[in-house]
């Protein structure tokens, strides 16, 4: 797909991975609606040129307040980004149920209802694309994060089996799996960290190139391990 023209809703685009994939993609010359919690990052991006929608997708109410903020926008390229990271890890204090429920609506629900909502949109485009930002950790868990492991293995999954239902159509479904990004969510995180900015490339080229997959960094040899000895490629992860 050529980005040039196309008009992309982005969640999560203010910080951290999706900032910049927001910034390459208009220089690209496509037209980016992104989405953000933090009123002064959105202010920020507005100030470079971006249409901002301010919302919270950890629960239902942002979800629904963010498909009435695009109604009647011409989509062509949804990329569902935004996600928590919560550690829930019983071998320290007790994990907060709360912030369990949240992660699971972030990066679970809120892609799977923005894809609801927004398919006749999708469908109405010459051609169109779907990106869902899974992680590494999709592929293979680590131990202190097993909610947000599962979210993103849930989400995962569904990739998988909605390419398949949209296959033959003009919408192409990927699925970009970072390793372990240079972002805020990451600040306390001692393996060594790709950078933004590269991380965002590769999930861009994924999209011109049509591909099904960005493995990205890292990612490429886990998923190679996982292939050949899933237990190896678990054993290493949950040490995490």
């Amino acid at each position: 797909m050529n980005v040039a023209g196309k008009v992309v809703l982005l969640t999560g685009g203010s910080a951290g991975i999706g900032r910049e994939i927001a910034r390459q993609l208009q220089a690209k010359g496509a037209a980016v609606i992104l989405t953000g919690r933090d009123r002064t990052r959105l202010a920020a991006m507005e100030a470079q040129g971006f249409k901002t929608i301010a919302a919270d997708l950890s629960h239902a109410a942002g979800v629904d307040a963010l498909i009435a903020a695009v109604e009647g926008q011409a989509i062509d390229i949804l990329i569902n980004n935004a996600g928590q990271l919560v550690d829930h890890d019983f071998r320290k204090d007790a994990p907060d149920p709360q912030d369990a429920d949240d992660c699971i609506y972030a990066n679970l629900s809120a892609p799977v209802r923005l894809i609801t909502a927004l398919m006749p949109n999708l469908r109405a485009r010459p051609e169109a694309t779907i990106v869902n930002v899974t992680s590494g950790l999709a592929v293979a868990p680590a131990a202190r994060q097993p909610v947000y492991c599962a979210t993103k293995a849930g989400l995962r999954f569904y990739t998988l089996a909605l390419r398949e239902q949209l296959k033959g159509t003009a919408i192409k479904v990927i699925e970009a799996l970072p390793p372990v990004v240079d972002t805020q969510m990451n600040d306390g995180n001692p393996m060594k960290k790709m950078p933004a900015a590269e991380c965002a490339a590769q999930i861009i080229a994924a999209i011109e190139e049509g591909r099904d997959e960005a493995n990205i960094g890292m990612t490429r040899a886990l998923r190679v391990m996982e292939s050949i000895a899933p237990s190896l490629a678990r054993r290493m992860t949950l040490r995490f």
